[in-house]
């Protein structure tokens, strides 16, 4: 197949590095001669015809800025089967040979369908800073986002100690606690929750009315928002997103009202939030990005249509995007139990 123009999109939330894979896709395809389109505000674009020229001038300067400047969205044309004619109808309107589709399970499974189903020549750069999608070892942003929880907790500390306080941090990770556990061990949080493992409240408070016995009056509790604690999931709104999740949160409040209730220990809450997606990406998600951008453009000139780029060890390999978008990539509860000797 003989590619010409190729167009990129960023969907789902926004993370650090997503500049990066724009600065990589564009660099790659002017190596190759390709012209790239970028679309804007994700799958949203597509059914609006909203695009723009990629260059090299227009990506210049942008690799240490956090967010896309494609902008994003979290829309579903599958929601609708006239939504799914328009993605068609502009892809072929924009005059593109194959798009490059940079998200998470959602996003992906969107670029899976079209396709599987329409024959669109699709390839897909995995996106989360939960670090959960199946397929690959590391996705770009999750670096960013433990050195910023991490950065958090080791602030927590000083004034948790200096109040002799209970102090609950809650972290992203609707399904996969790989954020909280690797922040929480970097920053020696007391307590460590996630939603792979279920730890009741009253073993929280166990572990820390321990911890006061010794002489340290003050605990440190890093909690992801989708924690199982065995009295069920802490939602922010039962209305669902476009591809039918329900939005968390409340889960560290709810957690500390416990913990003061059942200690009697003063307790306060954090809710680290959209600050551990945004700013400047890492170096490490800088070089992610670039790498996953310039693969990306690899895939398409190998007509390999279909996939996704992934990370296995320290190689990049393509995957069927159906495989990728399968299943979630989870803590093992085995790793779990083996950091468990740091808590308390």
């Amino acid at each position: 197949m003989a590619v010409k123009r190729i167009g990129v999109l960023t969907g789902g939330g926004d993370c650090p590095g997503l500049n990066s894979v724009l600065v990589g896709v564009v660099r790659k395809s002017l190596a190759l001669d390709y012209e790239v389109v970028g679309i804007l505000k994700g799958w949203l674009g597509l059914i609006e015809k909203a695009a723009r020229p990629l260059t090299r001038d227009s990506v210049s300067g942008i690799l240490p800025r956090g967010g896309t400047i494609l902008r994003t969205s979290r829309t579903n044309p599958y929601k609708n089967p006239e939504l799914v004619e328009k993605v068609k109808e502009n892809f072929k309107a924009l005059g593109l040979d194959a798009l490059i589709a940079v998200g998470g399970d959602d996003t992906l499974g969107v670029a899976h369908k079209l396709h599987e189903q329409e024959g669109l020549p699709t390839v897909g750069v995995p996106k989360t800073i939960d670090n959960d999608l199946f397929g690959t070892d590391r996705t770009f942003g999750f670096d960013t986002a433990i050195n910023i929880a991490t950065d958090a907790i080791d602030r927590l500390h000083t004034t948790a100690e200096s109040h002799d306080r209970v102090l609950v941090i809650e972290l992203m990770g609707r399904h996969a606690g790989w954020i909280t556990l690797y922040a929480g061990l970097a920053g020696g949080a007391d307590v460590i929750l996630i939603p792979e493992v279920q730890v009741s409240v009253d073993e929280v408070c166990r572990i820390i009315r321990e911890r006061h016995g010794r002489g340290r009056d003050f605990s440190i509790v890093a909690v992801a928002e989708g924690a199982d604690l065995g009295e069920g999931t802490a939602l922010q709104t039962k209305k669902l997103d476009e591809f039918g999740h329900v939005r968390l949160g409340g889960i560290g409040e709810r957690l500390s009202q416990e913990i003061e209730k059942r200690t009697g220990f003063e307790t306060r809450f954090v809710v680290l939030g959209h600050l551990q997606r945004g700013g400047s990406p890492s170096a490490y998600d800088r070089y992610l990005g670039l790498r996953f951008g310039m693969i990306a453009v690899e895939l398409v000139e190998q007509s390999k249509f279909g996939t996704m780029v992934s990370l296995r060890g320290n190689d990049f390999v393509a995957i069927p995007l159906k495989e990728a978008v399968s299943k979630t990539r989870t803590v093992n509860p085995k790793l779990y139990d083996a950091m468990k000797i740091f808590f308390g």
